[in-house]
């Protein structure tokens, strides 16, 4: 299935002995070596073979469940076989939960069933289930604003329309409803919290996703509507009766357990303690198989460094591939790591993560100091090619990057198109048939360019300054 890089010849093997002496960041040779290895990236299905074994083997991985656990043994034994030098995990601790059944049905006074999924961590109802009357909030920051009176005994409805955009930005405002919301309606006495799905689709399929449950002390239960569920409940509000609906939730918190982050390294050649970290998550929500988050990533990441591993030497320093646990959850597994690595920090040159689907890549961003934009230059001459633009220098790298760049680690962004990514995002539409195998073709290309040179590259790009 991986067909090794046929042996660099002529003027690319002399191309692999760079002088220490030339004064660019990057020489030519550099340029040369990345752009043969981005157009073989352009021709190799390899990418999408690793997706579609993680989604068919293991498929759903919901952090803390035997999919995860299959899920960790599944990375080991991939890295393994695609040949990286060193392989390991670093075990984390995980919050752990059960998801059961969700129903919802309208009882007056038109009565017809909803389509629900619980959110991620939610309550149960009481045996039998609950009633109550809904009342509506236009979004999260209403509900906030909003008398206690007003709510108490009630079903808090939040009604928030995701806007879709290619970069994404529309989810942001909507999701605040989705970690916020269940956290409020409880605090003011509501019996549950009912929700717009956090999507752009048009389906009757309902997003699941991750609430603020820290310190609830009386969680209720909390469940997503599909968009044409949201929209009926919407008009039939507007008709200006009492609008009753009945929950039946089965849902149940479990003892904290284990997980782990997997990695594996390409080990430098000259530098070995020096590490470029690129990454992605391995666990997914429980409704799909976790194809476009973050199968795709997964794929991304762990096919560009087979494919620099199969380089007649080794670049200079580590590229290490971090898959990251519980990400789903609250970047857990991010979190730990550069915890426990705090000492290590400053050894890592660059961060950056491919977790926002498998569109094609549009932008490329940075995070470094404006000393180092040369780099950048260089890179974007083998990134343009591929309908990438130079973006802006405010990139986080990507989600579980971002405690890496709070510590003032140098990140990279390759950002895809993100214009259909919400329409299937935490759904049991999360599937393979969303992944073109074109697309994450040019996705690798791109990302072995900067992964390959930012190893590579004679000097490092600094620290920048470390967030508050």
């Amino acid at each position: 299935m991986y067909k090794p890089l046929l042996t660099l010849t002529g003027g690319l093997v002399a191309a692999l002995a760079l002088s220490a002496a030339q004064a660019k960041p990057l020489s030519q040779e550099d340029l040369s070596v990345a752009e043969v290895l981005r157009d073989r990236a352009l021709q190799s299905s390899d990418a999408y073979s690793i997706v579609e074994s993680l989604t068919v083997e293991v498929g759903p991985r919901r952090t803390g469940t035997e999919g995860d656990k299959r899920a960790v043994a599944w990375a080991m034994n991939k890295m393994q076989e695609l040949g990286f030098d060193r392989v390991y995990t670093e075990q984390i601790a995980v919050p752990r939960w059960r998801r059961g059944h969700a129903h919802a049905e309208v009882v007056a006074p038109f009565p017809q069933p909803l389509v629900v999924t619980s959110l991620g961590y939610g309550a149960a109802t009481p045996e039998g289930g609950l009633s109550a009357d809904i009342v509506e909030f236009d979004d999260v920051d209403a509900l906030i604003n909003a008398p206690a009176d007003e709510v108490k005994g009630k079903i808090a409805f939040i009604n928030k329309r995701m806007e879709r955009a290619r970069t994404g930005e529309g989810y942001g405002p909507a999701v605040k409803g989705r970690s916020l919301g269940m956290r409020t309606a409880a605090e003011k006495g509501a019996v549950a919290m009912l929700l717009r799905s956090v999507g752009t689709d048009h389906d009757r399929i309902p997003h699941t996703g991750m609430m603020s449950i820290n310190d609830v002390e009386n969680p209720i239960p909390a469940l997503a509507l599909s968009a044409p569920d949201a929209n009926q409940l919407e008009a039939m509000l507007k008709r200006g009766k009492p609008v009753q609906v009945k929950l039946d939730v089965d849902t149940e918190r479990l003892a904290d357990g284990p997980s782990y982050n997997v990695i594996g390294e390409i080990t430098g050649r000259e530098k070995p303690d020096e590490a470029v970290v690129i990454g992605a998550h391995l666990d997914s929500w429980d409704e799909g198989t976790g194809a476009i988050d973050d199968g795709a990533g997964v794929g991304i990441v762990m096919e560009t460094a087979r494919m620099i591993s199969e380089l007649p030497q080794r670049p200079r320093r580590t590229l290490r591939v971090v898959l990251f646990g519980a990400e789903e959850i609250g970047l857990v597994g991010a979190e730990q790591y550069v915890e426990a690595h705090q000492s290590e920090l400053d050894n890592i040159v660059a961060v950056s993560e491919s977790d926002f689907g498998a569109g094609k890549i549009w932008r490329f961003d940075t995070r470094i100091p404006d000393n180092k934009f040369d780099v950048a230059d260089q890179m974007m001459q083998l990134l343009a090619p591929l309908g990438i633009k130079r973006g802006n220098n405010k990139s986080h790298g990507g989600s579980d990057s971002e405690p890496f760049v709070a510590r003032g680690v140098p990140a990279f962004g390759l950002y895809q198109d993100g214009t259909d990514y919400f329409d299937y995002h935490h759904t049991a539409n999360d599937t393979l048939d969303k992944v073109d195998p074109d697309d994450l073709k040019q996705n690798v290309a791109a990302w072995i360019v900067v992964s390959f040179l930012a190893a590579e590259m004679r000097d490092d790009f600094g620290r920048i300054p470390a967030e508050h």
